[in-house]
């Protein structure tokens, strides 16, 4: 069963909090985050993305850099711009969409649910990527950032959040310059806790949502120490890091994208009309076409749209792998017809996520940097938790969540 763990979390002063938080390492590359973070020593990214202190082109895995996110943590807390809370604590954050509010519940989840398989997982980790996040870990000796985890909707625990929220303001509460709306709540009463606490307890499994590389350094830097502690008793907060956990009726899933550099030596028309031999085709026209369904599909080649159907035959919704669009793409087009046999490593596909827009795919095509968009329909958490559940892994860049979690409102120490 799960483990939900309160903590004495470190965090912004009351009147930095929307300087402070930032968005997460992995969105946004170094030139953007040195952008992003100029004229604001508050910013998190000072920390998360220590490479910002040197000049452009600096390795952002140099020995120096990972020294730097120490030094800059350390003056966070020496100049009171992150304080301490002095008794453990669970938290609740709540992210603004288009109207739509979502609420999570942050606390710390627990190392061994890892290593056991209570939290389940639905991507591959690169070994390089887990490396640089542990390192960060090992170094600042906290998870400067949290993860983005779901678990089954208890309707306890709805009741519990929507009570609490009517009934507290926010300690922060801001709008951030995305135009998406940042809500969080402190959750002081011991019995609260306890309540919280012991309904996770009979929650069976967690899902992470976002953030495989952060979840898995975390757990293995909590490992490593682990073993090296003679002294080791389990109560330690190494053996605990960051979580943000959102019921799953809540979270929405977008749209993950897929644009193609060249045709596999076809013409357009000879293009179309092979897709036309494969497909149920539906619609055409000049105006952006989205899919409107699971299994259907949506192209854009030589300033036009098209939408069709996947053929019955083509559709194992029994097998969770294969019944995922993306799995239908790759092994009736990509593969066979473009000749992209390894999604991860082939360079003639990019992937772009639906917070973008379908204007984007256009553009790509338009632009003449790629020759053919493919806009999918979004994955839904249903499948996304039936794949975890199987112990099977998605397709790369399957599932795009959105918003981010912003970093920097709460960090956990694991002393």
């Amino acid at each position: 069963m799960a483990i939900l763990k309160a903590f004495k979390g470190l965090r912004p002063r009351l009147d930095l909090a929307t300087q402070v938080a930032s968005r997460p390492y992995d969105v946004l590359n170094s030139e953007e985050a040195r952008k992003e973070s100029e004229g604001n020593p508050y910013s998190l990214l000072h920390i998360i993305k220590p490479e910002i202190a040197f000049e452009q082109g600096k390795d952002e895995h140099a020995p120096e850099v990972y020294d730097k996110a120490v030094e800059r943590f350390n003056d966070f807390q020496k100049e009171g711009w992150l304080e301490q809370d002095n008794e453990d604590k669970l938290y609740i954050y709540a992210q603004t969409m288009n109207g739509r509010t979502q609420y999570g519940i942050v606390g710390c989840a627990a190392v061994e649910d890892y290593l056991n398989g209570v939290i389940k997982k639905h991507e591959l980790t690169r070994a390089d990527k887990e490396e640089d996040r542990m390192k960060h870990v090992r170094n600042t000796q906290a998870n400067m950032e949290p993860v983005f985890f779901s678990y089954p909707a208890v309707e306890k625990i709805d009741a519990y959040v929507e009570e609490f929220v009517k009934s507290h303001e926010p300690i922060y509460d801001f709008v951030a310059e995305d135009g998406f709306g940042h809500h969080f709540w402190v959750i002081n009463n011991p019995k609260d806790i306890n309540f919280l606490t012991d309904e996770f307890n009979q929650i069976r499994n967690t899902y992470i949502a976002d953030g495989h590389h952060r979840t898995a350094a975390a757990a293995l830097v909590g490992k490593e120490m682990r073993e090296n502690n003679p002294n080791h008793t389990g109560d330690e907060e190494y053996n605990f890091f960051l979580a943000v956990h959102f019921p799953d009726n809540q979270l929405k899933i977008i749209d993950y994208n897929r644009v193609v550099k060249d045709l596999n030596g076809m013409n357009s028309d000879q293009f179309i009309n092979l897709l036309k031999t494969k497909f149920d085709f539906v619609d055409a026209s000049e105006e952006v076409l989205s899919p409107e369904r699971l299994h259907q599909f949506c192209m854009y080649i030589e300033g036009k749209w098209y939408r069709f159907d996947a053929k019955q035959e083509m559709c194992n919704d029994s097998d969770p792998i294969q019944g995922l669009d993306v799995t239908i793409l790759s092994e009736y087009i990509l593969d066979p017809v473009l000749g992209i046999k390894d999604l991860r490593r082939d360079k003639r596909i990019d992937f772009i996520g639906g917070i973008r827009g379908l204007g984007e795919l256009s553009r790509r095509v338009d632009s003449g940097d790629m020759k053919v968009a493919f806009a999918l329909y979004p994955v839904s958490m249903q499948q996304l938790i039936k794949i975890a559940d199987t112990d099977n892994i998605m397709p790369p860049k399957t599932t795009w969540f959105e918003p981010k979690l912003r970093s920097g409102l709460v960090v956990h120490k694991l002393q």
